[in-house]
């Protein structure tokens, strides 16, 4: 058994950036949402709909039997 080095590396790459790009939506949605202005109220919801759809995408890429057969 051999180990394709190439394909892990580009999954810890790909691992590394989308936990990054969770996190800082995460953050920047709650330092958005820190306000009592209605627009960073809004701006901050859509920001965590992006964080749970990225959530979303990551489940669904892990899960085989989310993907549709044939």
């Amino acid at each position: 058994m051999t180990i394709a080095w190439f394909a892990f590396v580009v999954v810890v790459g790909a691992s590394l950036i989308s936990a990054c790009l969770l996190v800082t939506l995460f953050s920047t949605a709650l330092r958005v949402g820190d306000s009592e202005l209605a627009w960073r109220k809004r701006v901050s919801v859509a920001l965590f709909v992006v964080c749970g759809l990225v959530v979303a995408l990551g489940v669904y890429l892990i899960v085989p039997a989310l993907h549709a057969f044939g």
